[in-house]
């Protein structure tokens, strides 16, 4: 007898082989059996009626390391279909960890990754100190999906290096420490190394998170690591800027110093940067020329963008603005109620904005979706001021002011264009990027990137993209690969049972929404899945017609034994 059985089903295997009709069935949370039908009983059935029964979804830059404490069902991905999370990005893990570095890394935390810190505080208990602590932690909790985390350059710096971690380059007594410490946290199954050099990470005090203090060769050495390590791989976030020698440089050298692949955060095509994306996506063709493997993550639309002047994330990264997120909130206000100061602010983001950032400055776009002020939400800072007689950044300053700086802008972006979505479409299918990117669990009052397999699926059909089987592949056995997954990213017997249900016809994602329902009453944005039946993982079915089964199947990932080393290319 079966565990489960599916019956009815339009099967995307994951491979982008045409779809068929078949049961599945399901026994000790692995698949037992695909056949065009299947007879045998089961303690549970499932009639698909015809809706399509693909692998689970795997997402493959999230940064659920602190939710997973306060929302052990990982949503909203678990109702998007995803059933596969790599977390610990860009350098930001929370393991490993000592008592003087945690509150470090949670300030951190706060600030680059958009994690509300009374959330942190409240939701998180900050009791382990190595890797394999924090996994087995985990493990105890019990989580909803399966779940791999990377180790990350702050936190390695950080507990190693105390305060001189920022602002201080490692002795070579140091390096040695943090590469035994990185051996260590990768040998009790971390899933690689992971680091960010972007201008726009800074931490709790505002200045450069500890990564960007380190020197190329130190990068190196740390990668270098993994290459004892079976399954293991890299990240990095080499900035915003239109990659020079040294960031194709450096990351060639890091692939290659440790024999694995290397992935970068982001990329989105849109409106005018078609130079931009082919410049950025060549890093793949500079690394493959010295043997490296490098590939970029690539956005699927361009997400809601919501910021404020109290964390200053975002803002932070204006030319001539940093400063100002060095000071107290106090301070801060009251320096942005000076007009000398703001005509200062405003010029010096202008004349220094790159060209994949220029919207971001124009302040009469910005549109006002949270305030004490309740009559001005909806409205743009260019409509207030044109009401009030004032210039954008007088008007923008003074609502911020005004609600002590809590105010909520949401960036103003274009309808996009059927051509910007076939040329989405050639960079999700090049083979020198892999669908990504979400950052799922952070920034929790900016983005809704986490909604990226709907988002596919819903764009691949509307517009025409790419056939479901493709689409389905891109979102399940590309990541999967990525991450060297054993098992999983495929439907074949013997594979693990993460499995999705949906309707192609419908799925899509529900409009963004605020909740209140963090730690500490605080807010994030979150969007319903539209058309996904059933998500499924190791066997156990833990969405059922958008709602949660409250059950917490998932399994903590360690790299050796649920990864493999993929060949590099």
């Amino acid at each position: 007898m079966f565990d489960l059985v599916i019956r009815n089903a339009q099967l995307v295997d994951g491979t982008g082989e045409p779809s068929r009709p078949a049961d599945l069935a399901v026994k000790d949370g692995k698949i037992a059996k695909i056949a065009p039908k299947i007879s045998e009983s089961a303690d549970r059935t499932i009639d698909a009626d015809g809706q399509a029964l693909a692998p689970g979804f795997v997402d493959c830059h999230t940064h659920y390391d602190a939710q997973l404490f306060w929302d052990p069902t990982l949503s909203p991905s678990s109702y998007h279909g995803v059933t596969t999370v790599l977390a610990g990005n860009c350098g930001f893990s929370i393991a490993p960890l000592s008592k003087e570095a945690a509150p470090y890394l949670l300030r951190m935390l706060a600030r680059v990754e958009g994690m509300p810190e009374a959330s942190l505080k409240v939701g998180v208990p900050w009791d382990w100190e190595s890797f394999g602590d924090y996994l087995g932690g985990i493990e105890r909790r019990k989580v909803g999906l399966n779940m791999g985390f990377m180790c990350g350059h702050s936190a390695l710096r950080r507990v190693v290096m105390g305060e001189r971690a920022v602002g201080e380059k490692a002795t070579p007594e140091e390096l040695e420490a943090m590469k035994r410490l990185l051996s260590k946290s990768l040998a009790e199954g971390a899933m690689g190394f992971s680091s960010t050099i972007s201008d726009t990470h800074n931490d709790g005090e505002g200045q450069p998170v500890p990564s960007r203090h380190a020197s190329r060769e130190e990068l190196v050495a740390l990668a270098r690591v993994c290459r004892d390590h079976p399954g293991t791989i890299l990240e990095l976030l080499p900035g915003v800027e239109r990659f020079g020698e040294y960031e194709m440089g450096l990351m060639t050298e890091m692939s290659l110093a440790a024999e694995r692949k290397l992935n970068w955060n982001a990329i989105l095509a849109s409106q005018g940067n078609d130079d931009y994306v082919s410049h950025q996506v060549s890093s793949a063709d500079y690394a493959r020329k010295a043997g490296a493997d490098v590939v970029g993550l690539a956005m699927v639309s361009s997400p809601t963008v919501r910021i404020n002047l109290y964390s200053g994330f975002f803002f932070d990264s204006f030319n001539g603005w940093a400063d100002l997120f060095k000071l107290p909130i106090p301070q801060r206000i009251e320096a942005l109620k000076d007009h000398e100061r703001r005509r200062q602010l405003d010029r010096s983001a202008v004349e220094g904005v790159r060209d994949s950032m220029r919207r971001f400055c124009e302040w009469a776009g910005y549109k006002i979706v949270d305030s004490r002020n309740r009559a001005l939400i909806g409205l743009t800072v260019g409509e207030v001021a044109a009401r009030e007689g004032k210039t954008p950044i007088d008007a923008m300053m003074d609502i911020a002011v005004a609600d002590e700086l809590r105010t909520v802008f949401e960036i103003a972006r274009s309808a996009d264009s059927e051509d910007v979505w076939k040329r989405r479409a050639a960079l999700w299918r090049d083979n020198r990027t892999v669908v990504g990117a979400s950052d799922a669990g952070a920034h929790l009052d900016m983005l809704d990137a986490f909604a990226f397999s709907t988002q596919l699926l819903a764009a691949a059909r509307d517009h025409g993209l790419m056939s479901l089987e493709e689409a389905v592949s891109l979102l399940t056995r590309a990541p999967a690969d990525l991450m060297g997954l054993k098992d999983r990213g495929l439907l074949k017997e013997g594979w693990r049972a993460d499995l999705v249900m949906f309707d192609p016809s419908s799925i899509a994602c529900g409009p963004t929404s605020v909740r209140h329902d963090l730690p500490g009453d605080e807010m994030r944005l979150s969007a319903d899945a539209v058309g996904v039946g059933h998500v499924i993982v190791n066997g156990t079915p833990i969405v059922e017609n958008g709602r949660h089964t409250g059950a917490l199947p998932g399994r903590v990932l360690r790299s050796g034994a649920d990864t493999q080393t993929r060949p590099l290319h």
